[in-house]
């Protein structure tokens, strides 16, 4: 597995911040502290690293009991903090009173995807992601790609959010279950996918209608950048092109949104077949 640096990387945004306020957050590669308790129960399930768990002093309640319960059978060392310690190891981000610092986020292998798919007997499922920059989106869609069964996600190294704070606390503890591959090419990724029988398809307005999808081959989708779509070299390398019909004013979806759309057209006719 490959690492990359470490960052600071927290959600920062809570119910009552504004919009400006929630684009002054760091955004870096990796998250040295996960947040919230959903997340944090599912980091404790997965198999990742944890350092040291943060509790806010005098917490009660059914998750905080899990929370503990986890912690003390996987022997993570506890420590009791009061509130004013969270807020500033989280920088103000809502942790509910529970931070756990962890080692940087891993990135899988090509292969590992492959393997997954093979464990369950089921034809490969991945989703490429050209260019999602918004950790909320990517967030969004890898807790969807949980939700669905797909065996992984590619992402580009280069203008492409990674494995932050933010997008884990936006997956809701998914991201421990949902391995994601990070490639320095996606086309040439994307030739190695077809040479192992996988069939391509992208996302574009002048594809054919997702309604006429044949579904039950090995498969990965291409979500493109929330403003640009999917790039022209990456297109290119699709085999087929489809479209969400729409009969709006607005020709256009957000990523996440259209990722959900796909993703389970995938399940629905898996499931069906």
């Amino acid at each position: 597995m490959k690492t990359t640096k470490k960052s600071k990387d927290v959600l920062k945004k809570s119910p009552k911040l504004d919009k400006k306020n929630e684009n002054r957050q760091k955004i870096s590669e990796n998250g040295d502290y996960v947040i919230g308790r959903i997340p944090v129960i599912e980091l404790l399930k997965g198999n990742r690293d944890v350092n040291k768990l943060f509790l806010q002093e005098k917490l009660s309640g059914h998750k905080i009991f899990e929370i503990l319960s986890l912690a003390k059978e996987k022997g993570v060392q506890i420590q009791y903090v009061p509130k004013s310690k969270l807020d500033t190891l989280s920088e103000n981000g809502v942790h509910q009173g529970v931070l756990a610092a962890v080692s940087a986020y891993q990135y899988a292998e090509l292969d590992d995807l492959f393997k997954r798919a093979e464990e369950r007997d089921e034809q490969p499922f991945f989703i490429i992601l050209d260019g999602i920059e918004d950790p909320h989106n990517l967030g969004s869609i890898i807790r969807t790609a949980d939700a669905v069964g797909a065996h992984g996600i590619i992402i580009p190294k280069r203008r492409s959010v990674g494995l932050t704070g933010i997008v884990a606390k936006t997956s809701t503890g998914a991201i421990e279950h949902v391995p994601v591959v990070r490639v320095t090419n996606l086309t040439h990724t994307i030739d190695v996918l077809k040479e192992k029988g996988v069939w391509i398809f992208a996302t574009d307005m002048e594809g054919k209608s997702y309604h006429h999808w044949d579904v039950n081959s090995a498969l990965a989708i291409i979500i493109g950048n929330e403003g640009k779509g999917v790039s022209r070299l990456v297109k290119q390398g699709a085999d087929e092109l489809l479209t969400i019909p729409m009969v709006g004013h607005v020709q256009s979806l957000n990523a996440s949104v259209a990722s959900g759309v796909l993703l389970y057209e995938v399940f629905r006719g898996r499931r069906l077949t």
